[in-house]
């Protein structure tokens, strides 16, 4: 699939790519990761100055009112980037917020990068069904009382705010009866344990022990967050995706260039033909991942529910496929060194793999794919 993209928006990839080429270098985001914090207020100042928080965030609060081919070219180069700001959880939380119509001070904050946003949705039982929900919402007058726990939250600890899944009614696994809330991290009851995790990103676990709501922390309409929840959980594996592509060019780059300088036998390995043949491979499957991702951002902008289910879970599926394969082979063709935390190369293959299980893995969503209306007769 090809799009043309407007100047503005390769701006916004230019801006991004000199900021990371200056100040976010391989050892820079080392030492980033190694520090307490984990994270860069610098880098987010940086990411806030160059509009990036205010992208997403509509011109009524604001932002730039970006859509999710403009988030595409974002994503794509902080991908590139292996950045570990938690601009993603933020974005995504911001999409929560627009979704739900009744957050505008919270959304103006997020455009002027004074607030990060995290998404607290997976629990131990749930996996990848977000409708899997124990946690407990229930009425307390004319607020809300919040008791459970969520697992996995990207970047919670960092955030300000976090977006959160209760269930309020209903079965367990219901799509009826869930309502999204958006909670302070500072709210009493509510618990975090950060840490890092293998990409060296960072996430969290948080417990919400009777954290009571004012009635505007709803998100949406109570009882009624699958459809917002779904919506956002689409958009968020179609930024992913965007995310895997930048990840996955930076390491098909570094893997030829390894090939072209590491010398055996008095040659570059790279004039072995077996070796140019997996490469060959590896081009391909960037190829088709680019396709994908590209046609996930385009129907993400679409108003087809249907279409926006099926394209996003074969996008994932097929980015999460290729991101596998070229980062084993990069992996394998690196050598020994392919494996050392010295090397990008690692990082990038760590990074991919933590992709793959954020927002529904290959499994779910083929499952997913194939279980959408109409397949059947198509097959």
């Amino acid at each position: 699939m090809h799009v043309d993209f407007k100047e503005e928006q390769l701006q916004f990839a230019d801006a991004l790519k000199r900021w990371i080429a200056r100040d976010y270098s391989f050892e820079q985001r080392r030492a980033i990761i190694g520090s307490e914090a984990g994270t860069s207020s610098e880098a987010w100042s940086t990411l806030a100055e160059l509009g990036m928080t205010a992208l997403p965030v509509p011109e009524a609060q604001g932002g730039f009112d970006g859509t999710a081919v403009d988030l595409f070219v974002v994503m794509q180069e902080l991908g590139r980037g292996l950045v570990v700001e938690p601009y993603f959880a933020t974005v995504l939380g911001a999409q929560f917020l627009k979704l739900g119509g009744a957050h505008a001070a919270l959304l103006e904050r997020v455009a002027t990068g004074e607030l990060k946003l995290a998404c607290a949705l997976g629990e131990r039982q749930s996996r990848h069904e977000l409708r899997d929900i124990a946690t407990r919402a229930e009425q307390l007058g004319s607020g809300w009382r919040l008791s459970g726990a969520k697992s996995a939250v990207v970047h919670g600890a960092e955030a300000g705010v976090l977006v959160v899944s209760a269930r309020s009614c209903g079965g367990q696994r219901d799509e009826a009866g869930i309502t999204l809330f958006a909670v302070p991290l500072d709210a009493p009851g509510v618990q975090v344990t950060g840490y890092r995790t293998l990409d060296g990103q960072r996430a969290a676990e948080v417990r919400f022990d009777g954290v009571e709501l004012p009635p505007d922390a709803v998100i949406g309409q109570p009882g009624a967050g699958w459809d917002i929840l779904d919506a956002c959980a689409d958009y968020g594996a179609g930024l992913l995706c965007a995310e895997a592509l930048g990840a996955m060019e930076a390491l098909f780059d570094a893997t030829l260039e390894y090939l072209k300088t590491r010398q055996q036998f008095g040659v570059p390995i790279g004039k072995f033909q077996a070796l140019q043949h997996r490469m060959a491979d590896m081009y391909i499957h960037l190829e088709q991942a680019r396709s994908m991702a590209l046609l996930a951002a385009v129907t993400l902008d679409g108003g087809d529910i249907a279409e926006r289910r099926r394209v996003v879970s074969a996008a994932k599926y097929r980015v999460g496929q290729a991101a596998r394969f070229i980062g084993q082979q990069a992996v394998q063709l690196h050598g020994g060194m392919g494996v050392t935390d010295e090397l990008a190369a690692a990082h990038y293959f760590k990074r991919l793999s933590m992709i793959e299980l954020t927002l529904g893995d290959r499994d779910h969503h083929l499952a997913r794919f194939v279980a959408q209306p109409g397949f059947q007769q198509a097959a």
